[in-house]
């Protein structure tokens, strides 16, 4: 055992880059932060960044909003999901998710998790049959992306419409198509601990034509969707402006200035991220009674945070590792936790949401341990990380 212990600091970012905080100013300068307060022929920031983000994922329209919880409430909004009606989402995510279902007042139907820690197709199949739900809400939660081929495969069989969670997989990429163009709505974030950062913020990008002139009415574009350039037809928006409520969620042009520069630089930020995430995956290697996720080949992953499993550990270990690695500098987090903790929660601390068990998915759940990647960390640090966590986890199941 080393008695090495790490300092660095688990969310530090980095810094914006300078193109970024120039672009930034200049929009500060010109006093016009709000996205529709554009001069005549000038576009403006925010959908210059909708035209790059629509371009970067293939898909014909996007929509830039205030937060990635915004843009999944109004993916479901625009979908016309209805008050009381089943929608379908993975027992392992983040809250963000159940609560944007119950937001619009539907019903979150949990679906478990495999020990690859997506989505369980044959769960999937199983709740798509007992409830009769029209809509899966896809979480890519830390960056795990399901096989979407088969995962598509079920719901378009059963007329199951799929808005992606892209929150962690924004680069990222399913047998090469980018995570967030298999389903009709992708949606990302943009906030802090995200892949490009603005603090908050969120973009929707969808290939249909009523589905994003809703969304675009719905983000509070009052009467001005002209201003949209990655947006369909004027007639569209004629078919839905009359009865599509405003739910304000726009995004301003000081977070897209700051965006569309960082945009730029997203596939080497993207390899940056994977590095790191590989030299943590090696280290943790052949650790007695530590499970290591399989990446499918497939899968074209961000590694901006790392996740491991405990199975069938008792709780006063896997609480007994998070401690002593936190004593010496490595911040894990536990879903496991029988409380919610900072941003870890699990699917039966959503009371709201009237959680039904799933007792093959808790053995799982029970067992997730996490950690961030930032890039604030060099290739060395990682290495550190997986040293300490290999002590930790050694010393701890050598343990009666």
């Amino acid at each position: 055992m080393t008695s090495e212990v790490f300092t660095g600091n688990f969310t530090q970012q980095e810094p914006i880059p300078e193109a970024a905080i120039a672009a930034a100013v200049a929009v500060m300068r010109s006093g016009r932060l709000h996205r529709y307060n554009t001069l005549p022929g000038e576009k403006g920031e925010v959908a210059l960044l909708e035209e790059e983000f629509a371009a970067l994922t293939g898909a014909n329209y996007c929509l830039a909003v205030a937060s990635g919880g915004y843009a999944l409430g109004c993916a479901l909004r625009a979908l016309e999901v209805q008050p009381g009606e089943p929608v379908l989402t993975n027992a392992f995510t983040l809250a963000p998710v159940p609560g944007a279902i119950a937001s619009v007042g539907a019903r979150p139907v949990f679906v478990g998790v495999s020990e690859g820690l997506v989505i369980d197709l044959d769960d999937l199949q199983v709740k798509i049959s007992e409830t009769g739900a029209k809509v899966l809400m896809l979480s890519h939660m830390r960056g795990h992306i399901a096989d979407m081929d088969a995962l598509m495969y079920i719901c378009n069989g059963a007329g199951v419409a799929v808005i992606e969670d892209c929150a962690h997989t924004m680069g990222a990429a399913w047998d090469g198509v980018p995570s967030g163009r298999h389903g009709i709505i992708g949606c990302y974030s943009t906030q802090t601990y995200k892949h490009i950062n603005s603090g908050e913020g969120g973009l929707l990008v969808t290939d249909e034509d009523e589905v994003a002139a809703r969304a675009i009415m719905l983000s509070g574009s009052y009467m001005l969707y002209a201003k949209h350039t990655a947006a369909p037809p004027p007639e569209m928006f004629e078919k839905v402006k009359y009865d599509t409520p405003n739910v304000s969620g726009r995004m301003d042009h000081l977070r897209a200035a700051i965006l569309r520069v960082q945009l730029q630089n997203l596939t080497s930020q993207v390899d940056n991220w994977t590095a790191r995430y590989r030299v943590v995956e090696e280290g943790l290697a052949d650790v007695p009674g530590l499970t290591r996720i399989v990446r499918p080949q497939q899968e074209r992953f961000v590694g901006s945070s790392i996740q491991f499993l405990l199975l069938d550990w008792s709780d006063a270990k896997i609480e007994a590792v998070v401690t002593g690695c936190g004593k010496r500098g490595v911040d894990l987090k536990w879903f496991g936790a029988a409380e919610p903790v900072a941003f870890t929660s699990r699917y039966d601390s959503w009371r709201y949401a009237d959680p039904q068990p799933l007792p093959d998915s808790d053995r799982v759940l029970r067992a997730i341990v996490d950690m961030r990647l930032p890039l604030t960390f060099s290739l060395e640090d990682c290495a550190m990380l997986a040293r300490i966590i290999r002590d930790e986890v050694a010393t701890v199941a050598q343990r009666a």
